[in-house]
């Protein structure tokens, strides 16, 4: 199964995510939507492997307390045939801390990682070709102010079901014990 670990949102950061990307959706020509209930913050992804238990360990293995999470910022990463629209998280050491243990921990496990250095976003839109009169910088000051507390992080199966990309959560560790609940 494909794997992912995350910090999954709650619904307030839901609602202000979807309408940034409703508003990206009425000023693009063209682009892939992230859907509502796959938003989230990917902290290390495991791809294709059935080693539940080592994630699981790794999870239970790695340190972290409670921490506010802060989004800012709106960029985009370069693709052809259309590009990836993003939301920033503003820097925060709780959270890089978290991610590095948990990424060491998963390494102590036999997970091989992506190597290239953390830089969390939340995704709204792939393959987005935004129409010609598209204006970035009113976009970006139109983001609300969005904040949420991280209690813990989530182990994610990514599958198709009925032709659409389902994030299902098949673990969860609370943050600040050093086992879920």
């Amino acid at each position: 199964m494909r794997l992912f670990i995350a910090v999954n949102f709650q619904d307030e950061i839901k609602d202000s995510l979807c309408d940034c990307i409703d508003r990206l959706k009425k000023v693009s020509v063209q682009g892939n939507f992230t859907r509502r209930e796959n938003l989230h913050l990917t902290l290390a992804f495991l791809g294709e492997t059935d080693q539940v238990p080592s994630a699981r360990r790794a999870m239970d293995a790695a340190q972290g307390q409670p921490f506010e999470l802060s989004f800012g910022d709106f960029g985009r990463f370069y693709r052809r045939g259309g590009d990836i629209y993003w939301i920033g998280v503003k820097p925060n050491s709780a959270l890089t801390a978290l991610q590095k243990s948990l990424c060491a921990e998963l390494r102590r496990e036999g997970f091989s990682l992506e190597a290239r250095e953390f830089k969390p976003h939340l995704t709204l839109g792939r393959e987005v070709l935004p129409a010609p009169d598209f204006d970035r910088e009113a976009f970006r000051r139109a983001i609300p102010s969005m904040h949420m507390m991280v209690e813990k992080i989530s182990l994610m199966k990514s599958e198709r079901l009925n032709g659409r990309l389902t994030y299902t959560e098949i673990y969860a560790k609370q943050l600040g014990n050093s086992k879920s609940p």
